[in-house]
C-alpha cells in the first residue's frame, strides 16, 4: 500500500477519548479491554482512499492511544481492531472491518449496506461462527476530526424554564420543516430549517416552552427498509452517540445545529433531545460489525451468562448496551455532557429508559447510571425524562424512577383516552387529572414528574385518534401487522375522513376535550407537533419508516377547523401559563380539592363506581388578592353523549363566570349561579371561575 505522505505517530495520551485537536496535531484514544492491537486508518478528503495506516503505539488503562503531529481538523479516519474472533466467548474482533470511533464528533458519508459489513460470511452454515475477510471500508462512514473552536462560546440565553411552567412539544427535524413554505427550500429538513425564524416564531406563538426533538444522533437506514423503498424516519437506531445525523445537516454542518439551539434559546425556548443509549444499530449476533461490536463486543454489550455468543435483548432490537461497565457508562456520560456543554442542550428524553437502570440482577433505581446522573453537577440540573419501560423482566417502571426525573406517563394516556371514549374509569381519570399522586407523591417528587401525553410520535395523532377505529399501516409494507392494535380510539361512525358534518363536529369537540384535559391536568403536558391543528397520518400509527407525506407536517390547504383548533390550543396554553391553579408545582401547596357529582353533592365512593359526570373544585388560599389570578375554579366534565343538568355546588360565596367550554363559545362570560342546574353539554368540559 503506497501513501503520498509519511505520517508520524507518537505515544500521545490516553485521555480524553476520541480524536482531539490541540493546534499542533490530533490525539487519538480508543477504549478496548480485550483488543490485541489497534490501527488508525486515515483517508483522503473524499473518504474513498486510505492514505495511511498507523498502529496506535501505546496502551494505558485499557485505552489504546497515539498522537499524529500536523494532522488537522477535517481529517477523515476509522479504526481496525485486532483480537480474537471467538463469538462463543463474546469476542468478535475482525480487522477487515473499518470501525467508527464511538467518540467521533462528526461522520462523513452514509452507511452503504454490503455483505462486507458482517464479521462472518453471510449464508455460511456456521452463521456467525464463520469469519469474513472482505474490507468494509468502502461502505462505512468515515469519522471526521472536528476543530474544538466550533464549540467556543457560551450561550447567554439558556432559558432554564421551571419544571412547573414547562410545556413540551414533541417534533421531528425533517417532519416539521419539510413542507413548510415559509422556510427556504434548501433549508427544509435540516437543523437550520428547524432553527429558522419561521419555525421558532410559530412554536413561540403557541406558548410552548420546550421543544423535544426525535433522535438526532447519527443513525443508518435499515437494509430491510431500503429494500421496501422506506427509511428509518424516527431514528431510534443509533450508530454514534456524539455525531449529529448528517441527513439533517445543512450548509453550516455542526454549526448549523448550534445555531438552531441558539435560535430557540433567544426565543426563550428549551431544546430537549430524545436519546437512544439502550441499544445500537449493530443488532444481534447476526448483525453487522460497524463500531462497538468490533472494538470490544464483550464490554459494550450485555451478553447472556454462559452463552456469550448471544445478546441480552431487553430492548427488542437485538442488543442491549452494557451500562454496568464503567467505560461504557463513561461513554454515555461523556456523550450527555458533550451535548449539554458544547451544544447547549437543555435536557434529554431517554428512550427505553428502564434499560439504563438495569444491573445484572435487574432494574435498580440506585444503579450506576442513575447514581452517575444524579451526582453530576451539570446533568442533574437539566430536564431528565425517562421512558420508563422496556421488554425485559420487571421492565415496566412507571413511577419507579429516582427523584429528579420526569417520566412519560402512559397510564395518563390510556386513561384519558378511555374516559373520553365513554369507558367507566372515573376514579382513575381523577387521579391522572390531578398529577398521578398515586405514582409520584413520594420521596419528594413533584407533580411535574408526570409527563402527561395523549399522543406521541408512536401511535395515532390526535386527529386520527378520533377518526379511526383501527390502524392503517399498509404503507409500511408489513401487511398492517406492525404498530399497536389497542389504540383506545373511536371513529364515531365512519372510518377515516368523512363529509358527515355531524361526525366532523363531534370529532372536533373531542379534540378540544383531549387538549383541554391535557393542558388543565397537573403534571407536565406534552403536545405532539401538529395536534394543535389536527394533523393526520391517514390512520398510520407507526410512522417510523415513513420519510414521506404520511409523517411530514402539512402546512397548506388546511380546513377551517384547523385554524379554529390552533386558536383554541393557544388559548388553553395561555390559561395554563397564567393561572397557577392549572399547573400545580407542589403536593404541599395548600390546594383544597373537592369532587362533586351532577347533583351538586360530594362525590361519594358509590358515585365513582357509577362513572358519572364529574365536578372538580380547586382553590388555594395563598392566591387570594393577587390581581388577575384565579383563586377558585370549577371544572365540569361530561364524557357521555347526552347533556346533563349539573347542579352548581354551593361552595364559596359568589357565583361563577363561564370561562371556557369545549362545546362552543356562545355562552362565554355568562354568570352561573350556585344551587342552579347548569346544562352541561354531552362530551364537554366547562371551566368556571369566580367573577
Amino acid at each position: 500500500m503506497a501513501y503520498d505522505k509519511i505520517y508520524e505517530i507518537q505515544a500521545g495520551q490516553s485521555y480524553p477519548l476520541g480524536a482531539n485537536y490541540d493546534d499542533k496535531g490530533v490525539n487519538f484514544a480508543l477504549f478496548s479491554a480485550c483488543a490485541e492491537r489497534v490501527e488508525l486508518c486515515l483517508f483522503d478528503p473524499s473518504g474513498k482512499s486510505e492514505i495511511a495506516r498507523l498502529e496506535l503505539p501505546e496502551y494505558t488503562d485499557e485505552v489504546w492511544h497515539g498522537y499524529v503531529p500536523d494532522l488537522k481538523p477535517g481529517a477523515l479516519y476509522g479504526y481496525r481492531v485486532y483480537g480474537p474472533y471467538d463469538p462463543e466467548n463474546g469476542h468478535r474482533f475482525n480487522p477487515h472491518k473499518l470501525l467508527i470511533d464511538p467518540y467521533a464528533r462528526a461522520l462523513t458519508g452514509e452507511l452503504i449496506w454490503n455483505p462486507a459489513h458482517f464479521g462472518y460470511e453471510l449464508g455460511h452454515d456456521e452463521l456467525d461462527l464463520s469469519f469474513d475477510t472482505r474490507d468494509s471500508a468502502p461502505y462505512t462512514p468515515k469519522c471526521r476530526v472536528v476543530d474544538p473552536r466550533v464549540f467556543d462560546g457560551q450561550d447567554p440565553h439558556r432559558p432554564a424554564v421551571p419544571w412547573s411552567s414547562t410545556i413540551l412539544y414533541e417534533t421531528h427535524v425533517k417532519g416539521f420543516t419539510q413542507l413548510n413554505p415559509a422556510i427556504p427550500p434548501e433549508l427544509r429538513g435540516t437543523f437550520e430549517g428547524m432553527g429558522h425564524k419561521a419555525t421558532v416564531d410559530y412554536i413561540k406563538s403557541l406558548g410552548i416552552t420546550s421543544v423535544e426533538l426525535l433522535p438526532v444522533h447519527a443513525f443508518p437506514d435499515d437494509q430491510h427498509l431500503l429494500d421496501r423503498g422506506l427509511k428509518n424516519f424516527w431514528g431510534y437506531n443509533t450508530l454514534n452517540f456524539f455525531a449529529p445525523a448528517s441527513r439533517y445537516g445543512g450548509p453550516n454542518g455542526i454549526k448549523g445545529f448550534r445555531d438552531m439551539v441558539r435560535a430557540f434559546h433567544d426565543a426563550g425556548i428549551e431544546v430537549i433531545l430524545d436519546v437512544v443509549y439502550n441499544h445500537t444499530a449493530e443488532g444481534n449476533e447476526l448483525g453487522p460489525t460497524l463500531s462497538f461490536k468490533g472494538i470490544d463486543n464483550f464490554s459494550y454489550y450485555r451478553t447472556i451468562a454462559g452463552q456469550h455468543r448471544y445478546y441480552v435483548n431487553d430492548t427488542g432490537t437485538g442488543n442491549t448496551v452494557n451500562t454496568s461497565h464503567p467505560r461504557v457508562l463513561q461513554m454515555v456520560m461523556d456523550s450527555l455532557r458533550y451535548w449539554a456543554e458544547s451544544m447547549h442542550i437543555d435536557g434529554f428524553r431517554f428512550d427505553l429508559g428502564t434499560i439504563l437502570g438495569r444491573e445484572p440482577e435487574g432494574f435498580d433505581q440506585r444503579g450506576g447510571f442513575f447514581d452517575a446522573m444524579m451526582q453530576d453537577p451539570l446533568l442533574s440540573r437539566l430536564k431528565l425524562i425517562g421512558e420508563p419501560w422496556d421488554i425485559g423482566p420487571g421492565g415496566y417502571q412507571v413511577g419507579g424512577f429516582p427523584p429528579g426525573w420526569g417520566e412519560w406517563n402512559d397510564k395518563y394516556r390510556d386513561t384519558v383516552r378511555e374516559y373520553w371514549r365513554g369507558d367507566n374509569v372515573s376514579s382513575d381519570f381523577a387521579a391522572r387529572l390531578l398529577g398521578s399522586g398515586d405514582l409520584y407523591d413520594q420521596r419528594g417528587r413533584r407533580p411535574w414528574a408526570s409527563i402527561n401525553f395523549i399522543t406521541a410520535h408512536d401511535g395515532f395523532t390526535l386527529n386520527d385518534l378520533v377518526s379511526f377505529n383501527e390502524k392503517h399501516n399498509e404503507a409500511n409494507g408489513e401487511d398492517n401487522n406492525d404498530g399497536h392494535n389497542d389504540n383506545r380510539s373511536s371513529n364515531y361512525g365512519v372510518e377515516g375522513p368523512t363529509d358527515d358534518e355531524q361526525i366532523n363536529a363531534l370529532r372536533e369537540q373531542q379534540k378540544r376535550n383531549f387538549l383541554t384535559t391535557l393542558l388543565f391536568s397537573h403534571g407536565t403536558p406534552m403536545l405532539l407537533a401538529g395536534d394543535e391543528f389536527g394533523r393526520s397520518q391517514l390512520g398510520n400509527n407507526n410512522g417510523y419508516c415513513q420519510d414521506s407525506e404520511i409523517s411530514w407536517v402539512h402546512w397548506e390547504n388546511l380546513p377551517e377547523s384547523a385554524e379554529a383548533l390552533r386558536k383554541f390550543t393557544r388559548h388553553l396554553i395561555e390559561l395554563r401559563t397564567s393561572q397557577p391553579l392549572l399547573r400545580r408545582e407542589s403536593w404541599r401547596d395548600g390546594m383544597e380539592i373537592q369532587w362533586f357529582n351532577a347533583g351538586g353533592g360530594p362525590q361519594l365512593p358509590e358515585h365513582w363506581d357509577e362513572g358519572t359526570t364529574l365536578g372538580l373544585y380547586l382553590t388555594r388560599p395563598d392566591l387570594h388578592d393577587q390581581p388577575g389570578i384565579w383563586q377558585e375554579v370549577l371544572l365540569l366534565i361530561n364524557p357521555y353523549e347526552g347533556s346533563v343538568p349539573f347542579r352548581i355546588p354551593e361552595c364559596g360565596q359568589d357565583g361563577w363566570v363561564l370561562e371556557l367550554s369545549t362545546a362552543g363559545d356562545e355562552q362565554m362570560g355568562q354568570a352561573v349561579l350556585p344551587d342552579t342546574d347548569f346544562p352541561l353539554p354531552g362530551r364537554s368540559i366547562v371551566l368556571l371561575r369566580r367573577p
